[in-house]
């Protein structure tokens, strides 16, 4: 009887504890590129790290496999499904990427191996994503931003909300602060908070007018230029917590040896690389 005394007053003090955590709070992980030369191991590390973060899901910015050949591809898509199916558990949301859609049929076997569309939204909770398709041009079609401004309007209710994409299309728009092109009137028309992209490898920032562009680093493609940290070049992942209409992103580069596991958020970063170039010595200190 006494056991169960205890246990019931540790139950009803547990029960505010359980209450003060919000149906609304949830976290997700952001992939980098996979291939561009892809690195032997990184990827697969990359999952082991982010499955650590027990997410409630993962979404791709594209570039899971090599292509760009047809004879081949499909052989492709059936490694990649080898190398993820311990991860199976964490739904996987990919954006089409160069590397993985050139043609009509790489377009099919995107689709058939990802199960889904070449753009596509969904919702998870209060937060809705649209992942848009500039896998075969350096820019978006209009017909990408027609799909852009009927998904954001019909779930225009929805407090939070993100675009995701392969290619970073704004990136001269949002460095060079223009507030005038589509997408960004769209996000602003609708609330959205963060456009996220990768294909570059580089981890770069713009905050333009609230809405922060992020170019996501490497999760397994070549670093290319200075492969300098300070200027971008790294390994990595993003985990981002959203709690209500709040979002918090951070940038983690992997763990040694493929990186030192330094921890920053996009507001550390810049359009050319970190803001304050003497962080990466203190970060490195710090982990």
């Amino acid at each position: 009887m006494r056991v169960l005394v205890h246990a019931t007053a540790l139950l009803l003090a547990l029960a505010p504890l359980r209450a003060a955590s919000p149906p609304d709070t949830f976290r997700f992980v952001v992939l980098g590129d996979r291939t561009g030369q892809a690195q032997p191991g990184i990827f697969e590390e990359a999952l082991r790290e982010a499955a650590v973060e027990n997410p409630a899901f993962v979404v791709s910015t594209g570039d899971l496999i090599e292509g760009p050949n047809d004879a081949i591809a499909e052989s492709e898509w059936q490694a990649l499904d080898q190398i993820l199916t311990p991860f199976r558990r964490y739904p996987l949301y990919e954006a089409p990427g160069n590397h993985d859609v050139w043609s009509e049929k790489s377009g099919g076997l995107f689709q058939k191996y990802t199960g889904r569309a070449l753009h596509y939204s969904f919702d998870y909770r209060q937060a809705h994503f649209t992942v848009l398709d500039n896998s075969r041009s350096e820019q978006f079609s209009q017909a990408e931003m027609t799909y852009l401004e009927k998904d954001l309007a019909a779930h225009a209710t929805q407090p939070v909300k993100f675009i995701v994409s392969h290619r970073p299309s704004w990136v001269l728009d949002a460095i060079l602060r223009n507030p005038e092109f589509t997408l960004h009137r769209l996000a602003k028309k609708y609330g959205v908070q963060a456009v996220i992209a990768g294909h570059v490898h580089q981890m770069l920032h713009v905050d333009l007018g609230g809405v922060d562009y992020i170019s996501m680093p490497s999760s397994g493609g070549h670093l290319r230029l200075s492969k300098g940290y300070e200027d971008g070049w790294f390994y990595g992942y993003g985990l981002v917590a959203v709690s209500g209409k709040a979002i918090q992103f951070q940038i983690k580069e992997l763990q040694p040896p493929h990186g030192k596991g330094r921890v920053t958020t996009p507001r550390d970063w810049g359009s050319a690389g970190l803001v304050d170039r003497g962080k990466a010595a203190a970060l490195s200190l710090s982990h």
